[in-house]
């Protein structure tokens, strides 16, 4: 992600923050300038002045749960931003603690739509277009005997996602239970999104055949996979193919999950030139130095070549890995991108950089 600033004092700023805390004014991030705005004005009318023109704003409705800083022009007939406006069920705010969990499900939500914003990817939700259009439902377990749990998954644009992820205890446990080496509110969005993203970017189109021979047939049955995954466990030789166990699977996960990684990887690069961060380990030797050096900025949503997106990553990877184990915390990337995964992730790049440059022309 971007490094954003306050536009009054130029202070830098989080994302997701709703005042400057250098200058006090009240922040409000306008999806289209991709651009975090310093408001003056009452509570309903906002007002944005750049080279003297001044430009009138309200918040969106989720403003008001403390859930969403951004902002829309004052004469926008909707109510709710554009990641807003894709929650079709939302968890019960009289509780306290769903309340508290709807937070956090939202802060990596907005974070997902801003990846999906800046590659101008189709973003419509389900009342726009019904047939392939984008929804969210964010619900809770009612632990009645007759009431199946809550799975977080996707069906034809609608992601629905169980709110117990929202509790770093229970998220903890569910990790160690299915044994994951990473499990986040964030990861959860970037996977189920890729669901969707195939049924729009590649189904039905010239990506379908070429996504077949690197993931597999998506055509066999799920239900059979799902069952022999749970049953025996991932395919032996997934460390040499996948990304990840559960990406073992299925086609469908296959894409899913690497689809997820790609996401990882190029909002953290971004996030790591925006920060102006240059790798140079005095120790590495001539022949490794494209692994462990990062010298050359990178604009990684807009890169055209993958490989300078991967060879960013590397030594990116090493080095924040190096410093969690300083820290004696857990890797902060765990995974081991194989050939296949490489060439998958080149694939799914390509995918995405076909429609965004077709939205640019």
């Amino acid at each position: 992600m971007q490094l954003f600033q306050c536009s009054c004092c130029q202070q830098p700023v989080y994302f997701d923050n709703c005042i400057c805390m250098h200058c006090q004014h009240i922040l409000g991030f306008d999806a289209k300038k991709q651009q975090m705005l310093a408001l003056t004005g009452p509570n309903t009318v906002w007002a944005f002045t750049e080279t003297q023109t001044q430009k009138n704003y309200k918040f969106c409705m989720n403003k008001q749960y403390e859930v969403c800083n951004w902002v829309l022009s004052f004469d926008d007939p909707q109510d709710f931003c554009l990641a807003c406006g894709l929650n079709r069920i939302i968890p019960d705010l009289s509780d306290l603690k769903y309340r508290q969990r709807w937070h956090k499900i939202e802060l990596a939500k907005h974070r997902l739509v801003y990846s999906l914003l800046r590659w101008q990817l189709p973003l419509e939700n389900k009342v726009q277009n019904p047939t392939q259009g984008l929804a969210f439902d964010f619900k809770a377990d009612l632990n009645c005997p007759n009431e199946a749990k809550v799975m977080t998954g996707h069906d034809n644009g609608l992601i629905t996602l169980n709110i117990a992820e929202a509790d770093d205890v229970e998220r903890t446990m569910a990790r160690d239970q299915m044994n994951e080496v990473y499990r986040t509110l964030l990861g959860h969005f970037r996977h189920e999104i890729g669901h969707y993203y195939w049924d729009v970017l590649v189904d039905g189109t010239e990506f379908l055949q070429p996504c077949r021979a690197l993931f597999g047939d998506e055509r066999i049955d799920y239900q059979t996979a799902l069952d022999r995954h749970y049953q025996n466990g991932p395919a032996p030789d997934w460390m040499s193919r996948y990304i990840s166990p559960y990406a073992s699977m299925h086609p469908w996960e296959d894409w899913a999950e690497t689809w997820a990684h790609y996401l990882h990887i190029v909002d953290v690069l971004e996030t790591a030139d925006a920060f102006g961060i240059q790798i140079r380990p005095p120790v590495v030797q001539d022949q490794h130095k494209h692994m462990m050096t990062l010298a050359t900025p990178l604009k990684p949503y807009t890169t055209e070549d993958f490989d300078d997106i991967y060879q960013a990553w590397l030594p990116v990877a090493f080095a924040m890995n190096s410093l969690n184990r300083s820290m004696g915390q857990d890797d902060f990337y765990p995974f081991v991108i194989n050939s296949q995964v490489q060439n998958k992730l080149r694939f799914i790049h390509e995918v995405i950089q076909h429609y965004a440059q077709a939205q640019s022309q």
